[in-house]
């Protein structure tokens, strides 16, 4: 392996962190990712990859990119080295420097995404440089995404694509450097009931969505009980699934009856645990504690949810993984796209050089003590799947 070239690897990440990628459920926040995507492909092409970039449906400012050096993709193998572009908004009272400006102080480079996760891109592209003039056996592809930190629609519209081919796939997220076999899904939900205002002294005036969503959250809290006794996964710090009354809103004034309330929630299953079916139980068993045809209630999903995520330990991929870093292969609370590349029958692991205690934090940072080892992990992986 060739010296790391840490001044112009920290020139790449500058040039990533000082274009705005941020990612928000709030329009007035929400950016796209077109820059950066643009920016790794000028940079892969001089690097000999392929490079093409997919649009998002709708969203022209939004795209995925799909690079690939040496063999075509998907030749019955190969490695995929993913990492999606965009951030979280940012408390820019916060920070105690310019989060748009790559800021080295104390062994570390600071920066809105430096370690969750435009930092992962520069390394890739470092670890795969001494193999740009080698015949590769299978391809190595770089996959860069949109959206992530949202709705996962980048991670989406790959699937539906049936894209990239590959066989194995590391996703480069804050990991502190431990490869990471599964994580939890997510669920965010929103309970809706419409019922029937009215003056409070009568209540045959109207029909309270107030005292229906009493028998919902029972009834959401009883099944919660019954998923914590049916599902247990000692894998995790948090062994069982959990699901969280996270905010309620509902009627106007205290001498009306409440005409409409609406309660969201979130569910973290464990793997095994399907979304479809969790979706399809909670509307059985909500649906059954409404008790008059004056109330409706519809459930909502706010997002479409992501699944939970495992790869067999039995994975080479896996043994491999462990073996480069020492660390047996563990879970995180996180959700990652980690499900969406495995539903494409590619065997896939979360390891990256950042830590998640950074993400989404004022002051996000990358130690320079983690960008030597994290090379060095990615370019003996390629040399293992690609040569």
């Amino acid at each position: 392996m060739a010296p790391i070239a840490v001044p112009e690897l920290k020139t790449q990440l500058q040039q990533l962190i000082a274009c705005p990628s941020v990612s928000a459920t709030d329009p007035a926040l929400d950016m796209g990712n077109r820059p950066i995507v643009e920016m790794l492909s000028a940079w892969l092409e001089t690097l000999g990859f392929a490079v093409e970039l997919m649009p998002l449906p709708g969203s022209p400012h939004k795209a995925n990119l799909i690079a690939t050096l040496g063999a075509r993709e998907g030749a019955e193998g190969g490695l995929i080295l993913s990492g999606h572009t965009d951030t979280v908004p940012y408390d820019e009272g916060l920070w105690h420097s310019d989060p748009f400006k790559l800021t080295e102080r104390d062994n570390r480079l600071y920066g809105l995404g430096s370690s969750d996760m435009k930092g992962f891109f520069p390394l890739a592209i470092e670890a795969a440089r001494s193999f740009c003039h080698q015949p590769l056996r299978q391809p190595l592809t770089i996959l860069a995404t949109a959206d992530e930190e949202t709705s996962m629609t980048g991670a989406r519209e790959l699937v539906k694509a049936g894209r990239p081919k590959g066989r194995y796939a590391v996703i480069g997220e804050p990991t502190g450097l431990r490869p990471v076999c599964m994580h939890k899904g997510v669920m965010m939900e929103s309970v809706r009931i419409t019922g029937q205002s009215g003056h409070s002294s009568d209540p045959s005036l109207g029909a309270s969505a107030l005292e229906a969503m009493h028998g919902v959250i029972a009834e959401l809290l009883s099944l919660r009980g019954e998923w914590q006794e049916k599902y247990n996964n000692t894998g995790f710090v948090v062994p069982v699934p959990t699901l969280n009354l996270g905010c309620i809103h509902g009627g106007d004034n205290p001498n009306r009856i409440c005409g409409a309330a609406e309660l969201q929630f979130d569910v973290r299953p464990l793997p095994g645990m399907a979304l479809e079916e969790l979706r399809a139980e909670l509307q059985q068993r909500l649906q059954a504690r409404i008790p008059s045809d004056r109330i409706q209630m519809e459930i909502v999903p706010l997002f479409p949810g992501t699944e939970p995520f495992e790869q067999s330990r039995d994975s080479e991929l896996v043994k491999v993984a462990e073996k480069l870093t020492g660390y047996k292969a563990e879970s995180v609370a996180f959700g990652t796209e980690a499900p969406y590349l495995k539903s494409l029958n590619i065997d896939t692991i979360v390891l990256g050089p950042g830590d998640i205690d950074q993400a989404h934090q004022p002051d996000e940072y990358l130690g320079l003590d983690r960008i030597e080892p994290m090379v060095k992990i990615l370019h003996n992986l390629i040399g293992r799947f690609c040569l």
